[in-house]
């Protein structure tokens, strides 16, 4: 099943960028450039109305799929990451304690490093056991009377383990603390239901499995909590603009400059996908498959797997690593080799690598999405068996 002289590609680096996208989403922002090309909320014309009116798509579509209590909650930025820096600089004061986990991808880590370093802030970070999984009850015990905030992944990117934060969610909430998630890896990927589960802050990125293009993404963000984060960014909104102050409703409030239209209405192609496919349809699918990609690579005898074991506990993420050979040589050969695409290295997450002991090369991830087959999980599988022998 050499990978030589022909094109087949198996693309599984999912938990980086979803691809490919769903035709429509294509469609959507063609169309977009080609027939409406306005700039929404900035010119009173038909193009700049048409423009509005897929953007109010966008973020409606957004609120029924992540559970938002209106449309409005929903701010749109560039990425998670960037939503991520928004919420955590703009609720953070110089001195007392925040409240993290050990697998923070480094949108959150290095924000509250600055913190540390130039503002006193106490950085009470808990740990996780070698699946990748932080106890619940540790994380609301280092919550202290000067805690800003509590910030934390729901699902490892190196492992796919699937954290418990429905009782840290409700801890925070009883103590009116903000609760920040990070929903890169679960926003279309599982159930979410922001207002039900009481959370605060909710960063998500457009182009991972909500099926958008890259440079999308944004934050939920509750209303009650919007006005204690100093906006990250301040400029031209089309409201209020005899004003020199950010207005302060949403989501104006963290929205600053011309929205990108045409990624936001590749977004919205997406995300209708989801809706009418169903999130919990797509977990199904997706993990059946992770079932299969996990049995197969642990009854490999010189394959180690990381992360949980039960499905109920983790997204489509699987990490390994092959006994004798460094990941990025793992990650070559299966490309060049059998056409498989992975990520390697230390997946911007060094805290969950000192976790499951892979510092500092770091492990191979294989991530699923919604177009994956059965017959592109075995050929991984069986790629995974012979990369030994063309070493």
């Amino acid at each position: 099943m050499g990978h030589e002289g022909n094109e087949q590609v198996i693309y599984l680096d999912n938990a980086a960028t979803s691809f490919p996208k769903p035709e429509s989403v294509y469609a959507a922002m063609d169309s977009f450039a080609r027939e409406i090309g306005g700039s929404g909320g900035r010119s009173s014309h038909r193009k700049s109305i048409e423009s509005a009116e897929l953007l109010d798509g966008a973020r409606e579509a957004l609120a029924r799929l992540l559970g938002a209590g209106a449309p409005e909650w929903v701010c749109f930025g560039l990425n998670a990451t960037e939503a991520l820096n928004l919420a955590i600089y703009g609720l953070a004061e110089p001195g007392g304690s925040i409240v993290t986990t050990m697998l923070e991808h480094n949108s959150v880590r290095r924000p509250l490093a600055d913190l540390r370093e130039r503002y006193g802030c106490k950085i009470i970070t808990v740990p996780a056991d070698e699946r990748g999984l932080c106890d619940s009850g540790e994380i609301i015990r280092a919550v202290r009377d000067d805690t800003q905030f509590v910030v934390m992944v729901w699902a490892s990117n190196v492992m796919g383990s699937l954290q418990e934060i429905e009782p840290v969610a409700w801890a925070c909430r009883s103590r009116n603390i903000p609760f920040i998630v990070d929903a890169a890896q679960i926003c279309g990927a599982y159930p979410v239901n922001f207002q039900e589960l009481g959370l605060s802050v909710l960063a998500f990125t457009g182009h991972k499995s909500l099926l958008g293009p890259q440079g999308t993404g944004g934050l939920v963000v509750h209303p009650d909590v919007a006005p204690r984060i100093r906006p990250l960014k301040r400029g031209g909104t089309g409201t209020v603009s005899e004003s020199d102050r950010q207005p302060g409703f949403l989501p104006d409030r963290f929205e600053a400059g011309t929205l990108n239209g045409h990624g936001l209405a590749g977004l919205k192609a997406g995300v209708e996908f989801l809706l009418a496919r169903g999130v919990e349809s797509v977990r199904a699918q997706e993990m059946a498959l992770w079932r299969r990609l996990r049995d197969g690579l642990c009854a490999i005898p010189y394959v180690r797997v990381y992360g949980p074991e039960e499905a109920d506990r983790a997204v489509s993420i699987i990490s390994i690593n092959v006994d004798g050979m460094e990941p990025t040589d793992v990650g070559f050969l299966l490309d060049v080799r059998y056409g498989v695409l992975t990520r390697t290295g230390l997946h911007c997450a060094p805290g969950a690598h000192r976790t499951i002991g892979t510092m500092p090369f770091g492990t191979v991830r294989l991530s699923l999405g919604f177009s994956t087959t059965e017959a592109e999980v075995d050929a991984a599988l069986e790629a995974v068996a012979r990369i030994r022998e063309r070493a």
